[in-house]
């Protein structure tokens, strides 16, 4: 019972994660306020997972950032495991 619970909490977290991924590629791509709270706090959930990924692979050398796609690997592969682990 507390096992499925935990599956479905952790499972609920890598989906937030995944969100906002995806929302932070998406404003990458559009003129937007980076005062406003909530595209702080976006930043402040993202970076952690970008940063050491933009650090391996700078974006100026290939001209586009890709350290999006190496964090959605990462972030199925520490998902996959945790869930593997509560089965």
């Amino acid at each position: 019972m507390i096992t499925m619970f935990l599956y479905k909490i952790i499972d609920l977290v890598f989906q937030g994660l995944y969100l906002a991924l995806i929302v932070r590629i998406v404003l990458s791509w559009i003129p937007h306020d980076e005062s406003h709270p909530i595209i702080q706090f976006l930043y402040k959930i993202t970076d952690p997972i970008l940063r050491p990924f933009q650090n391996i692979v700078p974006s100026y050398k290939l001209g586009i950032d890709i350290s999006p796609i190496f964090a959605f690997i990462a972030i199925s592969i520490v998902r996959r495991l945790l869930l593997t682990l509560l089965s």
